[in-house]
């Protein structure tokens, strides 16, 4: 093999190296679900008396993941920092500070849509699908389930990017 032919190898292996890491960075910034989300509460549909006083989530990239961030201030007034890191694949992650759910499985659905699969000492107690408009202005998210104190959760929540 000639210099010539070596160098060309070379530049050739080198652009795809740059083009990939270019593109799972890309990825991760066009995550539609990305960038700071605040609960719109006029908007959304709580059980009487459980909806929050208000409501933040910063959802960033973390690898090939996401990391969740979520400021809440409960019916009560008390605020809760609930934090985790997941990647979407169905895998159980921890959760710290929520009291509902300690671990979540996230899947993704299709380019708009997440899925969290909220468990509580290894057992399923909430289901939540996340869905960002086709505009990217907000995002429905729809619970289901229970929470710590065993009572039912069903809250369709509209959340309006910041």
């Amino acid at each position: 093999m000639n210099t010539v032919n070596a160098l060309r190898i070379g530049s050739v292996v080198w652009c795809i190296a740059i083009l990939g890491a270019t593109a799972k960075v890309g990825i991760a910034q066009t995550d539609q679900h990305l960038g700071t989300w605040v609960l719109n509460l006029q908007q959304s549909k709580f059980a009487s008396g459980t909806a929050p006083r208000s409501q933040t989530s910063v959802y960033s990239a973390a690898g090939q993941g996401i990391k969740v961030a979520t400021t809440t201030v409960n019916a009560a007034g008390v605020k809760i920092n609930t934090e985790f890191t997941a990647t979407p694949d169905g895998k159980d992650y921890p959760v710290r500070g929520n009291p509902d759910w300690d671990a979540t499985a996230l899947k993704r659905i299709d380019e708009r849509t997440l899925e969290f699969i909220r468990k509580k000492s290894g057992k399923v107690v909430q289901n939540m699908r996340s869905v960002v408009a086709a505009d990217g202005k907000s995002r429905t998210v729809t619970v289901t389930g229970v929470n710590a104190q065993g009572q039912k959760v069903n809250t369709i929540s509209v959340w309006i990017r910041k």
